[in-house]
């Protein structure tokens, strides 16, 4: 009997789709779809991190249109079916399956100790990103510019500071692809129905900034005063915000007349967002959820080069004057987000409407 087991259909263990469906056999299948490369992404990090990485998935599947896509993350559910042929979640099974399979192509885009330590023990033909040192420290696994490039911004600020390139065409020179404006990959969830007014123009306030850069929060009371002036002028103004946002937007909500309808998981929280024309936030997972939803966006930067952040041309980086330089701090001793001002956030609103 014929087996193909180099066929996208082919599970090995159980029977496959096309089987299941109409009885075939591996020789007298016609929807046979032959694996002609196997590429593995490491890319673990938080979810906003994995999705703005999503776009080279759609220049890979441009360059090798029958490559079998592995990923391995800690945020398996945000990547598509439709771009990845098998999402690993960091486990044990997981890792010691991708030890034994040999790839074309490891790609390895974090320098934690999990994903370097992988990049030297996993079989590949060709190997981009990053490996570890003898001295168990992340370091590029070639002499590639690109790999040196992204690797020296990491660790000196001042080289940081003076990067003139967002991370999209930073991974792609690592990957030697050139960037074309390829955007994030992230499918909406089933329909939701929220309580909203789609007569008016709708305003997402993402309210918080997670919990290690603390540095990102805006005060309340700005977050009040832009509420109410935005429906002054008449917008549907809704908060956003996880768990460790609900007491603030309950008392944002109560001052304001902005709605909130609470915290939910990562699939409604992205229906929410969708709802929205504009998302206001710092730089967190929300924003990449907003730019992967193609909305237009108004950013609060203080801590991080601007640079590294790629709006599609749909919205603003607004940061405090004078620039603060508390580069990656988790603490402000300026408070330099108390130098942006609701007024200029609402300025900035209305223009992206012109």
């Amino acid at each position: 009997m014929i087996v193909k087991n180099d066929c996208f259909y082919f599970k090995g263990d159980i029977p496959c789709k096309p089987h299941k469906q109409f009885g075939y056999h591996c020789e007298n299948c016609t929807m046979y779809k032959k694996i002609e490369q196997q590429i593995l992404i490491i890319k673990l990090g938080a979810i906003g991190d994995v999705i703005r990485t999503t776009p080279i998935l759609r220049k890979i599947k441009e360059s090798f249109p029958n490559s079998y896509i592995y990923w391995l993350t800690y945020s398996p559910d945000i990547l598509s079916d439709h771009w990845v042929d098998k999402k690993l979640q960091v486990t044990l099974e997981n890792i010691e399956l991708i030890k034994q399979i040999k790839f074309d192509w490891l790609i390895v885009l974090d320098k934690d100790p999990l994903a370097i330590s992988l990049s030297n023990q996993i079989k590949a033909n060709k190997k981009s990103g990053y490996t570890i040192d003898q001295f168990g420290k992340a370091k590029p696994l070639s002499n590639h510019q690109s790999e040196a490039h992204k690797w020296l911004t990491g660790i000196f600020d001042d080289i940081s500071k003076k990067n003139v390139k967002h991370y999209i065409q930073e991974i792609f020179e690592i990957l030697e692809f050139e960037f074309n404006n390829e955007e994030y990959i992230l499918e909406l969830p089933p329909n939701h129905q929220w309580q909203i007014d789609h007569s008016k123009k709708i305003i997402g306030l993402n309210t918080g900034c997670g919990g290690r850069w603390t540095s990102r929060l805006w005060l309340n009371e700005y977050w009040i005063k832009l509420a109410k002036d935005l429906i002054e002028q008449g917008y549907e103004v809704i908060l956003l915000g996880g768990e460790q946002e609900h007491e603030k937007n309950l008392l944002i909500s109560a001052e304001s007349g902005a709605k909130y309808f609470g915290h939910f998981p990562l699939k409604d929280f992205i229906s929410l967002v969708n709802e929205c024309d504009v998302v206001v936030t710092a730089v967190t997972m929300a924003m990449h959820i907003a730019i992967g939803l193609k909305k237009r966006v108004i950013i609060f930067n203080t801590i991080f080069n601007k640079n590294e952040f790629y709006l599609y041309g749909r919205g603003e980086i607004i940061e405090p004057e004078p620039k603060c330089d508390c580069y990656y701090s988790p603490v402000c001793p300026h408070e330099s987000m108390n130098k942006i001002k609701p007024e200029i956030v609402l300025y900035k609103i209305i223009n992206l409407f012109k």
